[in-house]
């Protein structure tokens, strides 16, 4: 399935991405480099006062050379700027060697080659680091005198601000890297897209806080050239969400059936209700332990409710022919009664299904339960969670790719929730999501987010419209949350009730 969104490139395809815009925009590279100083330079400006002490360094390539452009700019408004280059001027770009003469000419900003580590100057924490040594096209760990220079840098207490990746950070898989010679950026500022690297967990202490800067490459080749990844925004949900007739009942909207709870654990199952409710659906049936009645009806009197026939645990569950969607595993435990009501019930489940929490946990346990999934069956893993259903992984890298043999073995979608939460499909894309704050890592987060897909699959969503639909609503309200609050006092009841601004933000657009 095909959405307009903005799309993440390798490193590779950037490049080619570039060089088709030098070729047909037309424009000279060195002009190109000259608009991404630019974007420094004006994000730059905008943040950093001329008290502090500028030092810049370059390594010989292009990225050095946008370094040399931007040191260039903020001299000329009249920033405090040194140079320090790392590398020999005979192997430097041929953009690089014009923007050192334009330096040279226009300026005059001291250039200090460093030769060996005693040119490395001294750099406090009042100072402000311009990291433009290497760009995205480094494929080998750092080492010798650069990566000297980076420990340094690292070791300073400096303000850190990388030119389009942080040097040493490859831009995708960096299993094979050495942590020890990447440096720790305070601000990432990446032309035109995110580097997929930048979206997991174990690079964050490299990236710092990361923008994008556009610079005007060629729409055409960005639309024709193929990524599996894509980030998820405001501006795509908006185009799935669905308006209401005026003369709409609640029959039009989808009959939900979640399914979980035990004894001691129905706060859960009272969570995924409320948040379906919240989301839109018509009807809402829970089928939970008897001992859960008069919870349920007391805290989502707009919820109906079914009794397994057991008091505490789910041991049987109704037919599903009277429901739209069914969503089940918040709080249900892992019990073998409840392992084999979930096998009974995967076995004849033909609508459209989400599996969640101790569901999860069950289907993990048992290696034959994930050949029973429906075709686009959701699964919503957290981390811990999707290690025990597809196996250990060293990094965020390799865990991605899992995910995406995953959904393509079993014909699934998952969505593996954490920071930039990505849902992956049976074809091999996948969609990180934009919205969200860390306050959201509290219990029963992801209970509201089973109702919400559950919610959007009830209202005849297509599975992976309702997932990432309902991934992105739920950061949204979150966020929402969060500004009304702060992350320390954020609980799962105020992302639901964040919910009804939520849908107003992204349906202003």
């Amino acid at each position: 399935m095909t959405f307009i969104t903005m799309k993440i490139f390798r490193c590779e395809q950037i490049r080619e991405i570039d060089q088709y815009t030098i070729n047909n925009e037309p424009i000279a590279s060195a002009e190109l480099m000259e608009r991404a100083a630019g974007q420094i330079y004006k994000w730059f400006i905008a943040r950093f006062d001329k008290g502090s002490r500028l030092l810049v360094f370059s390594g010989p390539g292009n990225n050095g050379g946008d370094g040399l452009a931007l040191s260039r700019m903020l001299a000329v408004a009249g920033y405090d700027v040194s140079v320090f280059f790392t590398g020999e001027e005979g192997e430097t770009s041929a953009n690089w060697r014009h923007n050192r003469k334009r330096l040279s000419d226009e300026t005059k900003v001291a250039f200090v080659h460093v030769e060996n580590e005693s040119f490395i100057p001294e750099i406090g924490p009042g100072d402000v680091v311009i990291d433009a040594v290497f760009g995205s096209g480094l494929t080998r760990r750092v080492t010798g005198l650069p990566a000297s220079i980076i420990r340094k840098i690292n070791s300073s207490g400096a303000t850190v601000v990388a030119v389009d990746i942080p040097s040493g950070l490859f831009g995708e898989d960096n299993s094979a890297n050495d942590a020890e010679t990447i440096i720790q950026a305070s601000y990432t500022l990446s032309f035109q897209f995110p580097k997929l690297s930048f979206l997991f967990a174990e690079n964050e202490i490299f990236t710092g806080e990361w923008e994008v800067l556009p610079i005007g490459l060629h729409p055409e080749i960005i639309s024709k050239t193929y990524t599996p990844f894509s980030l998820i925004d405001d501006a795509l949900v908006n185009t799935f969400l669905k308006r209401r007739n005026k003369f709409a009942h609640k029959g039009n909207f989808g009959h939900g059936l979640l399914i979980g709870g035990s004894y001691g654990k129905m706060g859960a199952v009272v969570l995924g209700a409320r948040a379906a409710l919240r989301s839109g659906i018509g009807l809402l049936t829970c089928h939970i332990p008897s001992s859960g009645n008069t919870i349920l009806q007391t805290a989502v009197p707009e919820a109906m409710i079914t009794h397994d026939i057991s008091e505490k645990i789910i041991t049987d569950i109704p037919d599903t022919g009277a429901f739209s969607s069914v969503a089940i595993g918040p709080g249900m435990g892992v019990s073998p009664e409840t392992g084999k009501a979930l096998r009974q019930f995967l076995g004849k489940i033909q609508k459209p299904l989400l599996l969640d929490a101790d569901a999860l946990n069950i289907l993990s346990a048992d290696r034959d339960l994930p050949e029973l999934l429906p075709p686009l069956t959701i699964l919503t893993p957290h981390p811990g969670e999707f290690t025990r259903l597809a196996g250990e992984t060293t990094n965020g890298y390799q865990r991605l790719m899992k995910q995406s043999e995953f959904s393509a073995s079993y014909n699934c979608i998952v969505v593996l929730k954490g920071a930039f939460t990505s849902v992956s499909d049976p074809e091999g894309n996948i969609w990180f999501n934009t919205s969200g704050n860390p306050g959201m890592a509290t219990a029963g987060s992801g209970d509201t987010l089973t109702g919400i897909i559950l919610s959007f699959l009830a209202q005849g969503y297509e599975p992976l419209q309702a997932a990432i639909t309902g991934v992105h609503l739920h950061g949204l309200a979150g966020d929402i949350a969060c500004s009304c609050s702060s992350q320390e006092a954020l609980v799962a009841s105020d992302i639901t009730d964040s919910l009804g601004e939520a849908f107003n933000r992204i349906r202003s657009l």
